[in-house]
């Protein structure tokens, strides 16, 4: 059963930590990601892995629509849409049940990402996008955002070579300057909110990266009262 957010609201002193990992395509966010929750896990927390677009069963369905090559229609505001039906379904049925159950939910990609896709990407106005998503998460914002920096030809190139890019997904498809305008969009984020959003160069070594954004989210949960 989903958890209303004001119920959450209410319980901030006993709630979860929501942490949220950004960047553009093949940025090595996956990777890290699992690699920090295995150490969060080991450290003695309940943690919880879930992602956008997905994270439920109808998100799924979503996914499947707006990665779809054949969708060459979709429009930028459809596919908007389509995220943020996502979002609400995916605060609703797991993050908000999760964080109330005190685990530490990690979501690969969350509202930052429609910033970057559908409003550095696409063109749509940024601050329509911003109502839009306090409307749709009522403020459930994450903690911490770790926004992982790759060189762009380089993280575009590694995720086509991961999911064959004769078979690669609709976002994965498109040209270097739409990436460009989505990883551009990702820095003005970062400077407008580097208390929350922490950004993260992609080392050659990746035990390097992962000790980075370790610490980084060891001294962020220490900040907010959680012993680690």
């Amino acid at each position: 059963m989903a958890i209303s957010l004001k119920l959450l609201k209410k319980r901030k002193n006993k709630r979860g930590f929501f942490i949220t990992f950004e960047g553009i395509e093949g940025s090595g966010k996956s990777t890290h990601i699992k690699l920090l929750a295995e150490f969060l896990k080991e450290k003695g927390f309940d943690v919880i892995i879930t992602k956008e677009p997905g994270g439920t069963p109808i998100g799924e369905q979503i996914r499947k629509i707006l990665l779809d090559p054949k969708n060459k229609t979709l429009t930028g505001k459809t596919e908007l849409f389509l995220l943020l039906a996502n979002r609400a379904q995916h605060i609703a049925e797991k993050i908000v049940p999760y964080l109330y159950k005190g685990f530490v939910v990690i979501s690969d990609r969350y509202a930052d990402a429609s910033i970057a896709y559908q409003g550095g990407g696409r063109g749509i106005d940024t601050q329509i996008i911003n109502n839009l998503n306090k409307f749709v998460t009522e403020n459930i914002f994450p903690d911490i955002t770790i926004l992982m920096d790759v060189d762009l030809k380089k993280g575009i190139k590694s995720a086509r070579m991961k999911n064959d890019f004769k078979l690669g997904d609709r976002i994965e498809s498109e040209s270097l300057r739409f990436h460009k305008r989505v990883q551009n969009e990702y820095y003005k984020l970062a400077a407008k909110e580097p208390e929350r959003i922490v950004l993260v160069k992609l080392k050659r070594n990746i035990n390097e990266t992962q000790n980075i954004i370790r610490k980084t989210i060891i001294n962020r949960m220490k900040r907010y009262g959680f012993k680690i």
